[in-house]
């Protein structure tokens, strides 16, 4: 059984080692972009599985990035767990109206983070996401 892709963008060096560490330390593999741009370049040759976007970013931000990859069929369907610093109602509804499947406001818990990876994707180490 091949192991699930995660694409990780952020342009925090930081925040994605500090995401990668999870991910590999739960068995999926992972994918880096540092903005938008790089991450519709990435899903054109990598088709993950599920997608954890920050919001501001760069050239094409969060928002922007998460309507591209939901008007394109390999990423029609995918999880998209869009992260921001903005918790109000209507950033959070913009990420939504945007077509994200998940919301997470930074700073986040691991917990948080592994438990919507549980939901869709379930756990890589043989335990089961329900």
């Amino acid at each position: 059984m091949r192991r699930k892709k995660v694409l990780l963008v952020d342009d925090s060096h930081t925040v994605l080692m500090l995401h990668q560490m999870m991910m590999v330390e739960r068995g999926y593999e992972t994918l880096i972009a540092r903005d938008g741009l790089e991450a519709l370049a990435r899903v054109e040759v990598e088709a993950p599985d599920l997608v954890v976007l920050d919001i501001h970013m760069p050239h094409l931000d969060g928002l922007q990035t998460c309507r591209a990859l939901r008007e394109r069929e390999p990423t029609r369907h995918t999880p998209i767990i869009l992260c921001s610093t903005r918790m109000e109602p209507a950033s959070v509804q913009a990420g939504f109206d945007s077509g994200c499947t998940d919301y997470l406001t930074k700073p986040f818990a691991g917990s948080e983070l592994a438990a919507l990876l549980n939901r869709y994707l379930g756990s890589e180490r043989g335990t089961r996401g329900d």
